[in-house]
């Protein structure tokens, strides 16, 4: 592609997948690799890789410290990233948090919780803004039955020290959330919503609008997991009515080791730190310490620069997909693949079975045959999907199976993927049969 495509740009996988080098080597015997596992992580184009290792051929310093030119280009360079990341989602810089994946920054928020209801248990005068963030004993957080376990243990963690009750919206056969219940479940006790965008299990896009507009009438706060999500569909940050929304760099064609959390400013500014140390404060002595405003207050120690500008360049890259069409073709591959998938005998798909209102994560069960089995055999035949509970044990107590297999998809994946996948469940089939 070389980065020379805009908006009306003819989406050709064939031609985009010959910009990520991983995807030409073969695997298991010679076999031509079929990746079909970017809900767990997608593949790095040439473009960011040539970006990360250009920073640290050319610019590497660290940032925020020193005023050579050096560590002047680098902070350039690292707020020039938040800058691009933030308008992506149509987000503030200032109001956007770099952390180390989703799963801390969901954390940073749930801790908000944590530490700000022990400071009001010491006695402390606490500001009007981090007061909203003390809860009480009886208080209730909401969460979803389909959560990933990042948006589901930390909150249960913050119950456990606050004495909070946890709640859950359930998870009909279909694989929607069951609504029928909101206006109870979500009450005058509820202070926290905490849902996820897209099922990284069913592929299920939730109405996080509707769900968020009845919090609000509580005056609960909105966490999003848009980690599945902000890659593949148009997501702004104000459109989606959220307080707070995550999400990972590694699985929009970043690199590892970079999340990032949006917050409306005037919650940021609330928030007691996460983590503490250099680059967070605003003034040390011996005997106490002033924070930082926001997002440096979040960000303590030494950054993820290099991850950051790589980041930067895989927003370039889908920038020019257009993520429009980018969630256009995940739509065609997941249409082609539920129908496809309907061939092989005795395999039930595990969420909704129209390719509309999802994202291309398909999970599917084969009678008499262990997830774990299909996995192997298509692996043998250089297909990579993922196989187990998807970090979401509850979600597979649900619908009564001890784990799925998952075929996900990219800008990269083209309809010969799709039948590669079938003839090897196909194969599996002959096997097992």
């Amino acid at each position: 592609m070389g980065m020379t495509t805009g908006s009306g740009f003819d989406f050709d996988p064939a031609v985009i997948k010959k910009d990520f080098p991983i995807l030409a080597r073969q695997v298991r015997n010679g076999r031509d690799l079929v990746y079909l596992d970017s809900a767990a992580t997608s593949q790095k184009p040439v473009t960011v890789l040539d970006a990360e290792r250009s920073f640290y051929e050319n610019t590497n310093a660290a940032v925020h410290r020193g005023v050579h030119q050096l560590a002047e280009e680098a902070t350039d360079a690292y707020e020039s990233a938040r800058a691009k990341i933030a308008h992506l989602v149509g987000a503030k810089p200032q109001d956007l948090v770099f952390t180390k994946n989703a799963t801390e920054a969901i954390n940073l928020v749930a801790y908000a919780f944590t530490n700000a209801t022990l400071l009001a248990s010491q006695g402390q005068t606490l500001a009007p803004e981090t007061r909203r963030f003390v809860l009480r004993p009886g208080d209730e957080i909401l969460v979803t039955e389909m959560e990933h376990h990042a948006n589901l243990v930390p909150w249960q963690q913050v119950c456990a020290k606050t004495g909070a009750k946890l709640r859950w919206l359930p998870v009909t056969d279909e694989g929607l959330l069951d609504l029928s219940q909101l206006n109870e479940l979500v009450n005058p006790r509820t202070r926290v919503v905490a849902l996820v965008h897209a099922s990284n299990v069913l592929g299920t896009i939730n109405p996080v609008r509707q769900i968020a507009e009845r919090a609000h009438q509580v005056d609960a706060m909105v966490l999003v997991d848009a980690c599945q999500s902000v890659p593949h569909i148009p997501v702004d940050v104000e459109d989606l009515g959220a307080d707070f929304v995550t999400w990972s760099a590694h699985k929009m064609l970043g690199p590892t080791g970079l999340g990032f959390l949006w917050a409306k400013g005037e919650l940021l500014a609330g928030m007691p730190p996460f983590i503490s140390g250099g680059s967070m404060i605003e003034k040390v002595t011996m005997r106490e310490s002033t924070f930082a405003a926001p997002p440096k207050r979040f960000e303590a120690g030494t950054p993820m620069a290099a991850q950051a500008v790589g980041t930067a360049a895989a927003v370039d890259y889908l920038s020019a997909l257009g993520l429009s069409d980018v969630a256009a073709h995940d739509e065609t591959l997941t249409a082609y693949a539920l129908e496809k998938l309907r061939s092989v005998p005795g395999l039930d798909i595990v969420g909704p079975k129209s390719p509309s209102g999802r994202i291309g994560a398909i999970s599917f069960v084969i009678e008499g045959i262990h997830p774990h089995d299909v996995g192997q055999v298509l692996d043998d035949e250089g297909i990579a999907v993922r196989t187990g509970h998807h970090c979401a044990w509850p979600l597979m107590q649900r619908f009564g199976v001890p784990a799925t297999t998952r075929a996900s998809f990219y800008v990269y994946n083209q309809l010969s993927d799709v039948d590669a996948l079938v003839d090897g469940l196909q194969r599996v089939k002959k096997i097992f049969d």
